[in-house]
């Protein structure tokens, strides 16, 4: 909805009535997180939950990081609770993803799904809908960084790249938003819903020591997507964002440095802050991307890198 024009006489004075933590929660959304289950995925739907938010979170994982149970313990605390879709296929729904507490409200539910296939991905949207009642949000964090020389990329490993990365990203997305626009806006809340993608630093540059040509087109398709529809969903009162990390260490980084202890060096050496990243370093920025903290941002990129993006010294 388009605000009144501003004169003279009418300057707004929102600022004088609104609370800035009022601004950043989360309370009563429903937020999808794809890829949520292990790595910057779960470390931002812990992040949703301690914004007050309620949590879908999809992914493809036969089991979830260890982690994901003290996610429960997260949203407990803050009379939130951890299920599986009753609808889902039995070989998901045995999965051990702990049991629900009898004493708090539904938050956090688990939807095993496939990001690449379009009508399973559907089917699991529907599930939520059914389950939440609505979309208010979507992280799409589920993604795979292949590091293989260009001249010997498989052609299979490059198309499973760009179907997780890119493909899943437009289809995760396509989902929610058309689910943001059927439902009305929650009251007090500005727009029908946000979406943040999860770029890189590598839509940006090459890493060093590293090969990663189809992740870095890949991440390269994201943030165009993100530009076209930050424009394209305006109209829909839908905000579209991306944050791009650097290096960030998860079990992913950790196990790759034991394969290869050069690139713990580079890890924290390239970036000017002379250190890794860490996930807490993401975990503000998503909040606020979701939140009406950013009500007037869209089609905008969050570079959080240690300032790598700028160069190095």
């Amino acid at each position: 909805m388009a605000s009144a024009p501003v004169n003279a006489s009418s300057v707004p004075d929102g600022y004088l009535s609104t609370n800035f933590m009022d601004l950043l929660s989360l309370s009563r959304t429903v937020q999808v997180v794809t890829g949520g289950a292990r790595g910057i995925g779960l470390a931002l739907a812990f992040a949703i939950a301690e914004a007050g938010g309620q949590i879908a979170i999809i992914d493809a994982a036969p089991e979830p990081h260890a982690n994901y149970a003290l996610l429960q313990s997260a949203c407990d605390k803050v009379e939130y609770y951890q299920s599986v879709s009753l609808s889902l296929p039995l070989a998901f729904a045995s999965l051990d993803y702990g049991t629900p507490s009898t004493d708090a409200c539904e938050c956090l539910r688990g939807h095993r799904s496939d990001v690449t296939d379009h009508g399973r991905l559907s089917n699991t949207f529907e599930d939520i809908v059914r389950d939440f009642g609505r979309v208010d949000g979507i992280i799409t964090a589920a993604g795979i960084c292949p590091d293989q020389p260009f001249l010997s990329r498989d052609p299979a490993s490059v198309k499973r790249c760009l179907e997780i990365n890119t493909l899943g990203t437009y289809y995760s997305v396509q989902l929610a938003a058309a689910q943001m626009t059927k439902q009305p806006t929650l009251p007090g809340r500005a727009g029908a819903g946000s979406v943040v993608m999860i770029a890189s630093i590598a839509a940006h540059q090459a890493s060093k020591d590293q090969h990663t040509s189809d992740y870095c087109m890949s991440k390269g398709g994201v943030l165009a997507l993100t530009k076209q529809l930050g424009v394209e969903l305006a109209s829909h009162q839908i905000r579209v964002n991306c944050l791009s990390p650097g290096y960030i260490a998860t079990d992913m980084t950790a196990e790759l440095i034991e394969k290869r202890p050069l690139l713990g060096e580079i890890f924290n050496s390239e970036p000017p802050m002379k250190r890794i990243g860490d996930r807490k370093d993401l975990k503000a920025a998503a909040v606020f991307l979701l939140s009406d903290g950013s009500a007037y941002m869209t089609d905008a990129e969050m570079l959080i890198t240690g300032g790598m993006h700028a160069g190095r010294i």
